[in-house]
Order: structure tokens, then C-alpha cells, then sequence
């Protein structure tokens, strides 16, 4: 039993969890059957899907547990080496428990088993079962970041990036298991993330730093991840394209299952690396104290700051009173909100441009996987360019957002096959901003609040994406809208609004140069502390 507590036992399992809690990524699977079973109309169901973002990016309140149940730990009061009450893992089975009761209540509305909910009741179950994914990505985020502080652009990076599959994951699942048939897609949504984070939960733990080659260990884990995404790449393509027969769905589902067990294999070998080369006393389980966690260097209250340049970990007000909040903040508005905007339009975008049902088929299912390029290669990206060049994460932050300017302006040409090589560069910069954004939060405001912090900042995105879906893209959508059913065709309809975008994403590349400027001696701090250590 005793190897199965490692922190690298851990982040398997919270991969495992980011796998199967991006459930808001399919709502449009089932979207369809809920608006003919309860008799919505577009507008009312938009209004539902509203919720749904809400619910799966403000997550402050899952931030203020994993702060109190991790708190209670380090004080002594969560039962010591073993976690006792608090810990990750509390956090976890709220967000399992959330799950399940908001999926299972759409499901039973959806089939019958209850009757038709008012509007603002299904608006409720929807808000509980989007908001799960709060839990399960906060408490996975950030006990990653305190496991692995050397290589937390990694970690989160990994972790995020496993999220933005999920979708496709989740879809294979659907498409194998349900045959097809979204009610039952829903019951899986609301069984399937729950048992297994119940399951897995009690490995989630914030372990002491070993002396083991983490480095080596995360690109193990980096490596499986970018085979699953290529993986499901050529699956995607395969199914829009030629379609796969039931016997091939499971075929594809059971070696996609062979490739999720390879975090496993990662971390055995991992504990294999650290039995060699560190003595047992050398190696806690559990920390009970925040000194583990920087190898002695914070004070027993826990007022330093884990691996970075400040002297405190800063609560959400203090955090609020900075200027680097706020340019953060902006910064997300303009990146994460014009992205999310992209893919929640990016049907009305291919229709108006003449492109196939195939066609945009392809491009909502591959979003999913440049989703995770961003992820998962800002997070890796950034660590190697603060180890091996000094660079500050804003300055790639403030990259993507300019290449992202890019991306929108594609989109807005219309010239032929715009949407593909638009979509890509927009998908990969939207990606990295959930990569990047947590990293830099740790590093600016410190560890012990981060879920609070970090889940804040994201409000940024449902907020941009208000701004930029509903009052930009749809107000100019309809006024240059004159075919039959109020639809629009040709490039002009939706030039202007992404040529507006394309400048908010500059402006957005220029607030995060700003920040760049601002915590540049913050991370030259971060980086002699870390060569100092070792």
C-alpha cells in the first residue's frame, strides 16, 4: 500500500479525474434532446448553456474549501500523515457529489422520471453539475503545483491539458457506450466522473519534494499525453470522415483505456527511481507541515511563499489590492473570452463560409485536441524558458496573445480554408492562457490561496466570452443577417466583429508585456532560488 502513496501515484490519479470532468465541453451532444423534451426555445436554451459556463469557471467557492481543508491539514487538525479530514480529497468528493446530483436531475427531467422543471430550476441543476468541474480541476491544479513547485508550468500544464481532452474522451465514451443516444449520455455524464473520483480521490495527497528526477518523470508524462491527443486526432478524423462501424467504436475505446494506464506505468517507474536513489527517511508520504514542501525553508506558520521570490502567500483581497491581479485579469478577458467566443461560433462561422456539415464537424471535434496543444505546450514551454533562458511566463503569455491577434485576423479574411488554420492558431493560444494563467497566479500571490485566486481570475473567460459572443459577434451577426431564417453568408458577417477581436487580443498582448516589465525581478528571484537549492 505504502507504494501507492507517492505524489506520482497522485497525479495519476488526478489525471485519471481531469479526464472525465470536462462534461461542459459536450454540451452540444445533448442539447438538442433537451430543448425538445422541455419545449425550450433557442433563446431559453441559451440561456441554460449561460449557466453552464458560469458554472465551470467560477469556481471561487471550490477554491475557499481546498484553502480551508488543506489549512485545517497543515495546522495538525486533518488527522496528520494519513489526511484525516481535509486535504484534496475533500474537495474532490464535493465536486463528485455536485456531479452527480446536477447530471442525474437533467437526466430524470430529460426521460421523464420527474416532471418538466421551470426554467430557473433547470438553470440550477445545470449550474450544480457544470460547477463539479470546479472542484475536481481546482483541487487536482493545485495539489499538482504544491507536489511539483520546480516544474509547476508542467504540472498544471499536463493537468489542464488532460481537462481539454476530456471532451473527446467523454464523446468516445458516448459514442461506444450509449449508441448514440444522448439521454443516456447524460446518465453517463453523471455516473462516470463520480464513481471514478470516489474511487481514486484518497491518492490525491500533497506530498513532500523527493530528490528523484522530476523533470525526467513529468516528460514520461508529457510524452503519454501528447500520444493520447494524437491518438484521438486520428480517431476524430476517421469517424467524420469514413465513420466506424460498432465493433471498431469499441475496438477504439479499449485501446484509448490501454493509453489512460500509462500514467501508472510513469509513476511506478518513478517510485522505482526514488527507492534507488533516496534512503526511506528521506522520502515523507504526506507533508504535515509546510516545511516539506520547500525543504525546510518556510517558517512553521506558513507565511513564505512555496518556491517563489515574495515573502507571503497573499488571500484573495490582498491579491485584489495588486495591480498584477488586475492586468492579469485583463489580460484573461481578452484572450480567454475572445477564444471561447471562437468555439462557441464557430458553427455560424463555417455555415456562413459554405463549409461542409462534415467539415465543421471536424473542426468542433479537433478543437478539443489544439485546446490541449496550448495546455499542455504553454505549461512545458514555460518552465523551459524560465530554466533554461530566464523568461519571465508573462512574456509567453504576452506571445500567444499577439500570435492569437493572428488568429483572429485569419478568421476575418475568408479566404479559403481560412477556418481551419484560423481555428488551429486561436484553439492553441486560447489553450495556453488555462495553462499559463494558474502558473503565473502561484508565482505572483503564492500556493496557499491559489484555488481561490486562480478561479477568480477565471471569471474572466464566461464574462469575455458574454461580451464578445452576445453583444459583438451576435449583434453584428444580426444586423448583416438578411437570408431566409434570419441566417447570414459570406465573409463580411463576421469580418467586423473578428477584426474588433483581433484588436482586443492585441490589447491584451500589451496589458501582459506590461506585467511582463512589472515581475521581471519577481522571477529573477524565482530563478536563484531554484539554482540555489540545488
Amino acid at each position: 500500500m505504502e507504494t501507492m502513496r507517492t505524489k506520482w501515484v497522485a497525479m495519476a490519479a488526478s489525471i485519471w479525474i481531469q479526464c472525465t470532468s470536462g462534461g461542459s465541453y459536450t454540451f452540444s451532444i445533448y442539447s438538442a434532446i433537451l430543448k425538445s423534451t422541455q419545449s425550450y426555445d433557442q433563446s431559453t436554451l441559451d440561456t441554460v448553456s449561460v449557466f453552464k459556463d458560469i458554472g465551470a469557471n467560477a469556481g471561487v467557492f471550490s477554491g475557499l474549501l481546498y484553502t480551508y481543508a488543506t489549512s485545517n491539514r497543515r495546522r495538525g487538525r486533518g488527522g496528520g500523515t494519513e489526511g484525516g479530514a481535509g486535504g484534496p480529497w475533500l474537495v474532490l468528493a464535493i465536486g463528485a457529489i455536485q456531479c452527480f446530483a446536477g447530471y442525474f436531475l437533467i437526466w430524470a427531467s430529460v426521460t421523464g422520471l420527474i416532471s418538466k422543471p421551470p426554467v430557473p430550476l433547470m438553470c440550477l441543476f445545470m449550474l450544480l453539475a457544470s460547477q463539479s468541474q470546479t472542484f475536481f480541476n481546482t483541487a487536482n491544479v493545485v495539489s499538482a503545483v504544491e507536489n511539483f513547485a520546480d516544474y509547476g508550468g508542467t504540472a498544471v500544464g499536463i493537468m489542464k491539458g488532460f481537462l481539454g481532452l476530456s471532451g473527446a474522451i467523454l464523446i468516445q465514451l458516448y459514442e461506444t457506450v450509449c449508441a448514440g443516444d444522448p439521454a443516456s449520455f447524460i446518465l453517463l455524464l453523471a455516473v462516470t466522473p463520480t464513481v471514478l473520483s470516489l474511487l481514486v480521490m484518497p491518492l490525491v495527497r500533497i506530498y513532500e519534494t523527493s530528490v528523484a528526477d522530476d523533470k525526467k518523470h513529468l516528460n514520461g508524462l508529457s510524452a503519454v499525453s501528447l500520444i493520447i491527443a494524437a491518438y484521438l486526432m486520428i480517431v476524430i478524423i476517421l469517424k467524420n470522415t469514413f465513420g466506424l462501424s460498432s465493433w471498431a467504436n469499441v475496438v477504439t475505446l479499449v485501446c484509448l483505456l490501454v493509453l489512460l494506464a500509462l500514467p501508472l506505468v510513469i509513476a511506478r517507474r518513478a517510485q522505482q527511481d526514488i527507492m534507488e536513489k533516496t534512503a526511506p527517511h528521506d522520502y515523507s508520504p504526506l507533508i504535515s507541515s509546510p516545511k516539506a514542501t520547500t525543504s525546510g525553508n518556510q517558517s512553521s506558520e506558513g507565511d513564505s511563499r512555496v518556491d517563489s521570490g515574495l515573502n507571503e502567500n497573499l488571500n484573495l483581497l490582498q491579491a485584489m489590492k495588486s495591480l498584477s491581479f488586475w492586468l492579469l485579469f485583463l489580460a484573461m478577458i481578452c484572450g480567454m473570452g475572445s477564444g471561447l467566443s471562437t468555439i462557441n461560433n464557430i458553427r455560424q462561422i463555417g455555415e456562413s463560409l459554405r463549409y461542409s456539415s462534415v467539415e465543421i464537424n471536424s473542426l468542433v471535434s479537433l478543437w478539443s485536441i489544439w485546446n490541449f496543444l496550448g495546455r499542455f505546450g504553454a505549461g512545458y514551454a514555460s518552465d523551459a524558458l524560465l530554466h533554461k533562458k530566464g523568461w519571465p511566463r508573462p512574456l509567453l503569455m504576452a506571445a500567444t496573445l499577439g500570435t492569437m491577434t493572428i488568429g483572429h485576423l485569419i478568421i476575418a479574411s475568408g479566404f479559403q480554408g481560412n477556418l481551419y488554420v484560423g481555428s488551429i492558431i486561436v484553439g492553441v493560444c486560447y489553450g495556453s492562457q488555462w495553462s499559463l494563467m494558474p502558473t503565473i497566479t502561484s508565482e505572483l500571490f503564492g500556493v496557499r490561496h491559489m484555488g481561490t485566486i486562480f478561479n477568480t481570475i477565471s471569471v474572466a473567460s464566461p464574462i469575455g466570452s458574454y461580451i464578445f459572443s452576445v453583444r459583438l459577434i451576435g449583434y453584428f451577426y444580426d444586423k448583416t443577417a438578411s437570408g431566409e431564417g434570419n441566417t447570414c453568408y459570406g465573409s463580411h458577417c463576421f469580418r467586423l466583429s473578428y477584426i474588433i477581436m483581433a484588436s482586443v487580443a492585441f490589447f491584451g498582448f500589451l496589458v501582459a508585456i506590461v506585467l511582463f516589465f512589472r515581475t521581471k525581478a519577481l522571477y529573477r528571484q524565482i530563478l536563484i532560488k531554484r539554482l540555489h537549492r540545488r
